[in-house]
């Protein structure tokens, strides 16, 4: 008996291992190895030094330098994350409700910008809102403005960039929760005298809330992780975590420093998400459990 049940729970993890190995020696030993690395000491004479210690991250949990970009880095994927709930959500509630052609048509614009890399992506936003993009001359040739206007190297210039970068994803999570739900249910609701306000509170809300939790799950990931947008638009004066790592292992070679920042972020990426999934599936139990 217990040989059968064995002979049963082997073939599927037999047939996953070969992925489960190419993972592992992809993603896994490097992750193990930059572990390893922030705990090595520099000397900008000498190098990585030998031997262990917490001293890299003592560094960073005591600067206040340190600080200031991961408040902005979690501070930056939290409006994100709001607005493309905000815009994603709606979205798309009305793209599943459109009728074909349309809804292929519109999904394929949703979807668009993903087939274009981020990086062209975010040089269109520079050209758009830069000192001499479109954005400005436009305002300038209206009267609106005298001097140049640019959202280049702020803070709401790579909230922009990197919501139009990020709500796809928004809408993808939410689109497949919405496929599971019938439109005749929400019809049987109106015409059982409920409004539709009540309709979405009370039906199509808890039915898309998994897909929202999803979707702003990685939407933020992403966004705390991001590189190329903040590099671009936020430039040298809107320093991010991503960024902070990029200088040290690249501009001044403290890869230890820049290894123990990157550990940081990913401790952080998956104590944050990991409390928000608990906290959402608590508060969704009790409301509509």
């Amino acid at each position: 008996m217990a040989g059968g049940k064995l002979k049963g729970v082997l073939p599927p993890y037999l047939l996953s291992a070969p992925a489960l190995v190419l993972y592992i020696a992809l993603l896994g030993t490097p992750m193990i190895m930059t572990f390893v690395l922030s705990f090595h000491a520099f000397d900008f004479n000498k190098g990585i030094l030998p031997g262990f210690g917490f001293s890299n991250y003592w560094e960073v949990l005591s600067d206040s330098y340190f600080h200031e970009i991961f408040l902005r880095t979690f501070g930056l994927a939290l409006i994100v994350t709001v607005i493309c709930v905000v815009i994603g959500a709606p979205e798309a509630y009305v793209l599943s409700r459109m009728k074909n052609p349309w809804r292929s048509i519109f999904l394929v614009v949703i979807l668009g910008p993903l087939l274009i890399s981020v990086i062209v992506r975010t040089l269109g936003w520079a050209l758009l809102i830069g000192s001499n993009g479109v954005v400005s001359k436009t305002l300038q040739s209206m009267g609106l403005i005298e001097e140049g206007f640019q959202l280049m190297f702020t803070f709401s210039g790579m909230v922009i960039a990197l919501v139009h970068v990020l709500v796809p994803f928004m809408v993808i999570s939410v689109w497949a929760a919405l496929q599971k739900l019938d439109p005749a249910v929400e019809h049987a609701g109106m015409s059982l005298g409920a409004s539709q306000f009540t309709v979405l509170r009370r039906i199509v809300f808890p039915q898309v809330m998994p897909g929202i939790l999803s979707g702003s799950m990685i939407v933020f990931a992403l966004t705390a992780s991001a590189f190329a947008t903040p590099a671009i638009i936020g430039g040298r004066r809107l320093k991010v975590v991503a960024t902070t790592a990029y200088d040290e292992f690249l501009n001044t070679l403290n890869w230890p420093l820049g290894a123990t920042i990157a550990v940081l972020l990913l401790i952080a990426n998956v104590l944050i998400i990991f409390s928000y999934n608990r906290l959402i599936e608590r508060k969704y139990a009790q409301v509509f459990g």
